[in-house]
């Protein structure tokens, strides 16, 4: 809980990963905002406050008086947003200094191949 960002973005990210590595599937109640803030020594508002984003994002729901909850399809949805940000984050840059260095597509796919292969060995 350091990286610069605002600890409730953390927060939901923790919670995001948990779905989507299935620890937490769909259905199943997460951690209450005071059991966060315990566990991470923080305000409960601001463990409520990225809890309350992903219900904004329709990945939890709320239970009156039980708790929050995931919610059906969340880990599609999750994953598939995480797709579209890899792509943003990560493909587009390579893909743009590979034009730099005058890396063909296909030389770029070889050498991704190459380092899959030497990285399971």
């Amino acid at each position: 809980m350091d990286d610069g960002r605002p600890i409730f973005l953390q927060i939901a990210e923790q919670i995001e990963n948990s779905i989507i590595d299935g620890s937490l599937p769909e259905e199943t109640q997460v951690p209450s905002t005071n059991e966060l803030a315990a566990f991470h020594r923080i305000n409960p508002a601001t463990a409520a406050k990225g809890v309350n984003q992903l219900v904004d994002d329709g990945v939890l729901y709320k239970k009156r008086g039980i708790g929050m909850f995931v919610s059906p399809g969340a880990r599609a949805k999750l994953r598939q947003r995480r797709r579209d940000q890899f792509a943003e984050q990560y493909l587009q840059p390579l893909l743009a200094e590979a034009a730099k260095l005058g890396i063909h597509p296909s030389e770029l796919k070889s050498m991704i191949e190459r380092y899959e292969a030497e990285a399971s060995a």
